[in-house]
């Protein structure tokens, strides 16, 4: 799939060759009649100054009451950038080629279009736009007799579509990205504070501490509590290994419990059976974009002088009762992982607590074990985030409770139609679920998956085997059959394309041929 970049002459040609009536009409058939099938559609930001510009002066020769035609020229633009997004041209006025082209109207849109990833198509009516030099492609628009067709067969599905939403918030993500080139300071910039002062704010917490993988938050936390050799950790099987993995890097002992059939999360009522002398904390996995009962863990905890530690890795954004994931237990971790319901553009996480002598060992962890420079009083780590990844997130900050409600609707527009024909996800009594994946359950999956990858929808098996069935984990002595629920949904787990992004259109794709090749 091509992006889109509209040379402004198309868009000119009809206002000024058209009747009054027909103009926003036509134009906005004209961008509907390109958009099927791009990834994007984008107009260069100087050419809304020569649209407005040039439009007023039609207005003007034709002697339409100025009022009125800053009214409909305003409206023509706010109809553009409803459709178009706005591409800047960073870097021309350094670009001595771009100066030297022939036509620097042209040269603008090339030096907009030539930030953008992937193949890219400029839109013209011009046979005589220079793209020497470059990997643009030239499209012709169709004639206007055209406009009105069926548009063409529709693309395949993005699965998590990380292009689209950078693209929406493009002007804003290089803002912030220039900003920490300029200051330089690439480790612990001021960054990394405002961030972390946000994200405490969101969660309902004192303390967040950024770190530099969601991995490395759940070891943070784990040493942080002291644990090591002899010491037992609850946990479930079925998720990331990660949630295990940590527990055996600090020395101590994952203990399995199986999970809840309708939410994937861990089995509460099977937790005080797993206790043992030597346990000391319940590490939940809020699974796919919800939490498990947190009322009743932390009940259990208190019985038994343990500690919650929620991996909310999947979960930042979803509530229990009113209160976020990563506010409910005494230590809590995320993921900012690219495909996460917040996430970077490379590895990042977070631990959130309101234990103010946690938070003090947990910053001086991830900082070599250093409370001050060149005093380590604990055995730490490298494990700082990045500035850079900070500024992305701040970038993205701003769109993300509109994305956690888009997500909780989409999830339910999934459910509704889908429950009929497979399993779709539960959600708890008091939640909301963010979705970081949508994800059903089906018999005969390798079947229902290639007959929909067929079709252009993507899916994906998270996960299709448990923990313990891993061979790092064999030591531990469990065996097939022990937890008959983690079994059953590693052989019957798939997940559907879920994003913010995700259209109508595109869901009722989905659906369609999820009823189709399952029933």
């Amino acid at each position: 799939m091509k992006n889109l970049v509209f040379d402004v002459n198309v868009i000119l040609d009809l206002w000024l060759e058209r009747q009054p009536e027909d103009r926003l009409l036509l134009i906005a058939q004209l961008i509907e009649s390109q958009k099927s099938g791009a990834a994007g559609c984008w107009i260069a930001s100087p050419s809304l100054h020569v649209l407005e510009y040039l439009a007023r002066q039609q207005f003007k020769k034709e002697g339409v009451e100025p009022a009125r035609a800053r009214q409909v020229v305003k409206r023509l633009l706010a109809h553009l950038l409803k459709n178009l997004r706005p591409l800047t041209c960073f870097g021309f006025q350094q670009d001595e080629a771009l100066l030297a082209h022939s036509d620097l109207e042209d040269a603008q849109i090339i030096k907009a279009a030539s930030v953008l990833h992937g193949p890219v198509a400029i839109v013209t009516n011009e046979k005589r736009f220079d793209t020497t030099g470059t990997d643009l492609v030239q499209l012709s628009p169709p004639q206007a007799d055209l406009w009105l067709q069926d548009p063409a067969p529709l693309p395949a599905i993005a699965f998590i579509d990380l292009q689209a939403q950078q693209n929406r918030m493009r002007p804003v993500l290089e803002e912030k990205v220039h900003r920490v080139l300029h200051h330089g300071q690439y480790i612990m910039g001021p960054e990394i504070a405002e961030l972390e002062a946000a994200l405490a704010e969101y969660v309902g917490v004192k303390h967040s501490i950024t770190v530099a993988s969601g991995t490395d938050s759940l070891e943070i936390a784990l040493r942080a509590l002291g644990l090591g050799p002899g010491d037992e950790v609850i946990t479930v099987p079925f998720t990331w290994i990660s949630s295990a993995e940590i527990i055996g890097l600090v020395g101590a002992t994952p203990v399995f419990v199986d999970i809840e059939p309708d939410s994937f999360n861990i089995n509460v009522d099977l937790i005080e059976a797993a206790i043992t002398p030597r346990t000391k904390a319940i590490l939940p996995v809020s699974l796919f974009g919800q939490m498990p009962d947190y009322a009743a863990i932390n009940a259990i905890a208190a019985r038994h002088g343990l500690t919650v530690i929620e991996d909310g890795a999947q979960s930042f954004g979803a509530t229990q009762q009113g209160r976020r994931s990563g506010g409910v237990t005494t230590i809590a971790s995320t993921s900012f992982f690219p495909a996460k319901p917040l996430g970077c553009y490379g590895d990042g996480g977070a631990l959130f607590t309101d234990d103010d002598e946690l938070a003090e060992k947990m910053r001086a962890i991830r900082t070599h074990g250093g409370v001050r420079r060149h005093h380590h009083p604990l055995l730490g780590m490298n494990g700082r985030f990045d500035t850079l990844q900070a500024a992305v997130l701040l970038a993205k900050w701003p769109h993300f409770a509109g994305e956690v409600e888009a997500r909780g609707r989409i999830g339910a527009r999934y459910s509704e139609p889908l429950k009929d024909c497979c399993v779709t996800p539960g959600v708890l009594p008091g939640n909301t679920h963010v979705y970081a994946q949508y994800t059903i359950r089906v018999a005969e999956r390798e079947r229902v998956a290639e007959a929909l990858k067929a079709q252009g929808i993507p899916t994906a098996v998270y996960y299709p085997k448990c923990l313990h069935e891993q061979p790092v984990f064999a030591e531990l002595g469990y065996r097939w059959g022990d937890f008959p629920e983690a079994e059953r949904a590693s052989r019957e787990v798939l997940s559907l394309p879920m994003h913010p992004g995700l259209t109508e259109r595109e869901q009722d794709r989905v659906v369609a041929a999820v009823q189709a090749v399952v029933g």
